[in-house]
């Protein structure tokens, strides 16, 4: 029979007795960093809550300084031309105008039901507010068709010029919160589990509501 000879390990002088340096506890690199956050950085790190809501606010006042400015100018227009023609709004556009009021009633009932009531009552909500939205924009449509239909466009007069260019780019900024809606719905179930993705629900009804206070004042 031949005999094992067991060689002593050389003791470790500088009496550290985990894992070698620069690796983590299962002996592979990429150890907790700074702060105990291992690989994690700053960059997974979620935007603060308050950031969204400068984000928002800040989109708001840049959008009221150009209806404001637009409106301005056609004030001074209509004062200082000699040929300013009324234009007549038509009539869908007060329809419209209802549409839109309504959709800021469900959105804020949606928003309700998602903080006490059934996620399905915050579903159902949102859906409506989105159909109501989709109908503003159908209903903008169908208006400038009936302008069209009665001889009246963009270029016929100044007054009509300044109800196009209005309308339609408040219809722009409109279609920017219907697409915030339509990724509520799109991620609805995530937003009902996770608190803190109802951050999108509360900046979507701010933008919501101011773009319906805007209509008004239009």
């Amino acid at each position: 029979m031949g005999s094992s000879v067991l060689t002593p390990a050389k003791p470790d002088l500088s009496g550290h007795t985990g894992p070698p340096p620069g690796r983590g506890n299962d002996g592979r690199g990429g150890g907790e960093g700074p702060g105990g956050q291992g690989t994690r950085g700053p960059s997974n790190s979620p935007l603060p809550l308050g950031a969204y809501r400068i984000a928002i606010w800040t989109a708001i006042i840049s959008i009221s300084m150009l209806f404001l400015a637009l409106t301005a100018v056609m004030v001074v227009r209509a004062v200082e031309s000699n040929n300013w023609i009324h234009t007549a709004v038509p009539p869908l556009l007060y329809f419209n105008t209802l549409a839109l009021i309504a959709s800021s009633f469900t959105l804020e009932l949606s928003r309700r039901a998602l903080k006490t009531g059934p996620s399905i009552q915050f579903i159902r909500w949102l859906y409506i507010t989105t159909g109501l939205g989709i109908t503003f924009i159908v209903g903008q449509l169908v208006a400038w068709t009936e302008l069209a239909a009665q001889g009246i466009y963009i270029t016929t007069s100044p007054s009509s010029s300044f109800l196009y260019l209005l309308t339609a780019a408040h219809g722009l900024h409109l279609l920017g919160g219907i697409l915030a809606l339509l990724y509520l719905v799109f991620r609805r179930y995530k937003i009902v589990v996770i608190p803190q993705k109802r951050i999108a629900v509360d900046i979507t009804a701010i933008y919501w509501h101011f773009m319906d206070g805007l209509w008004i004042y239009l």
